[in-house]
């Protein structure tokens, strides 16, 4: 059976729709919670992939969060093993910082739902080949990155220029989060800490705003999640297996 790692960060940012997708292609998912055992360190020995997931963390507060330098060299090491990479959010940011790129804060939070468009490259890309030029997108991030050397990049929004990237063909990083479903989001908005960041963003970013959007723009997200991530997983030699995502 194969096994994916996946690292975690806080109990409410989980793999979501990637779940059902792995399990229904027969992979064996290991969630490792950093949250709870800072100082882990997982191997990659017999592991067939690496997820690296969200967390309202920056990449660069080693010292709070001590398994954050971990994570880069664990990254690096499936990078260098050839294993096929995804990281969301946090994750992305992690894989652009393994790969030298600078992360430091966006001009702007962008929280809710947003317009991401595709680049030239993105366009051609095998895994987002199933996205329109443009599609509305969840978010939930105030930091970003550089585009990491010799990365191709895929993705951009307004007020945000790496949305996605690609780095060799099984490196992938993604800014927005595609693994969201209406549950997912209800949690999100509940969860403390982003309560009181959505306090003091009021009047830029509201909540009522994101659950009035929610339901306009959900369905198609779990069907870009299912093609997207579908095709992510024939980076590991398997073809994907469509039963249709149930909602959690």
């Amino acid at each position: 059976m194969r096994k994916i790692l996946v690292c975690q960060h806080v109990p409410h940012e989980i793999l979501g729709t990637l779940n059902p997708l792995f399990k229904q292609n027969g992979f064996r998912i290991r969630y490792v919670n950093f949250g709870r055992h800072p100082h882990a360190k997982p191997s990659l020995d017999g592991y067939f992939g690496l997820v690296v997931l969200g967390g309202p963390m920056n990449v660069d507060e080693v010292e709070k969060h001590p398994h954050l330098g971990f994570e880069v060299e664990l990254i690096q090491q499936a990078i260098k093993k050839d294993l096929p990479v995804l990281g969301i959010c946090l994750g992305a940011q992690l894989i652009a910082k393994a790969l030298g790129a600078k992360v430091f804060k966006n001009p702007v939070k962008e929280i809710g739902w947003y317009n991401v468009c595709l680049t030239e490259e993105g366009k051609k890309d095998p895994i987002l080949k199933h996205f329109r030029p443009t599609e509305r997108l969840f978010q939930w991030h105030g930091d970003s990155f550089d585009l990491p050397k010799e990365a191709l990049h895929l993705a951009s929004s307004l007020d945000c220029e790496q949305q996605a990237f690609r780095y060799g063909k099984k490196v992938y990083g993604f800014q927005f989060h595609l693994e969201v479903d209406e549950p997912i989001i209800e949690r999100w908005l509940k969860v403390p800490g982003n309560k009181k960041e959505l306090e003091l963003l009021k009047g830029q970013i509201e909540a009522e705003k994101i659950d009035q959007e929610t339901p306009l723009y959900v369905e198609k997200l779990k069907m870009l999640s299912e093609e997207t991530f579908g095709e992510f997983i024939k980076l590991f030699g398997v073809e994907k297996k469509f039963k249709g995502l149930a909602s959690r």
